[in-house]
């Protein structure tokens, strides 16, 4: 049943991805948010449809944590399920993305009009001086900045190296972060074709003052937090 489900996702999702591609190029004209506004329509179709074809439902815990202010969201990397569902889950964000994403056909045509922070990974330090001059950018235009940490993603009960990108952003700007654990790929795994039932725990943080921090001091509180939090979520087929 999970393979027939799991085809069923990919024929309408792949779709979805042309349909939007060509929404996305027509929304060139609007402004920033008004175009994240229209082209994140395809989030919340995507995650309706994991829901009702696949099964995978998904809470949200600590939303009183979030702030009011533009922030930064340093959150676990386990599948493609996160990449879609932040989008519509929290105020409008720009993701660090590895700039290959954005020459994907139809997929990267559409991402390219969301304004992410694209950032060439294999260029060392000069890779973090891009995420701090495009995260400035983006703070100040009123949207948050999401961080996979790890960069990329990690199996349930893995962890990747942190990386310090976030923490360097929000040590020079001064703006706090926000840490996300979630299980998402206990049901989305990586590079898996199937898909399976269940319920994602997504499980916002306290926000992180920044003020008077280094980089690396924040990534580290940012890695506690959160891995120790993996340890916490409920297994995500517990609800199905």
């Amino acid at each position: 049943m999970s393979l027939i489900r799991s085809l069923i996702f990919a024929v309408l999702q792949t779709a979805l991805t042309i349909l939007f591609s060509v929404v996305a190029l027509l929304s060139f004209p609007f402004s920033a948010h008004a175009r994240y506004r229209l082209i994140t329509g395809y989030n919340h179709i995507v995650i309706w449809l994991a829901r009702w074809v696949l099964g995978i439902r998904y809470v949200v815990e600590g939303r009183e944590n979030l702030p009011a202010q533009p922030a930064i969201i340093l959150a676990k990397h386990q599948s493609a399920w996160e990449t879609v569902a932040f989008l519509c889950l929290f105020p409008p964000v720009s993701p660090v993305i590895k700039q290959e994403l954005l020459k994907v056909p139809f997929f990267g045509w559409a991402f390219r009009m969301l304004s992410p922070i694209a950032i060439d990974r294999g260029a060392g330090r000069e890779a973090l001086k891009q995420i701090v001059a495009q995260g400035k950018e983006k703070l100040a235009q009123g949207f948050w900045v999401l961080v996979f940490p790890e960069g990329t993603r990690v199996a349930p009960g893995e962890k990747g190296r942190y990386g310090i990108g976030g923490g360097w952003l929000a040590a020079d700007t001064g703006a706090p972060i926000v840490p996300i654990a979630h299980n998402a790929g206990e049901v989305w795994p990586k590079n898996a074709f199937i898909k399976h039932p269940g319920t994602v725990t997504v499980r916002i943080g306290p926000a992180i003052d920044s003020t008077g921090k280094s980089a690396a001091e924040l990534t580290r509180a940012v890695e506690a937090w959160i891995e120790t939090e993996m340890t916490r979520l409920p297994p995500a087929a517990a609800h199905q």
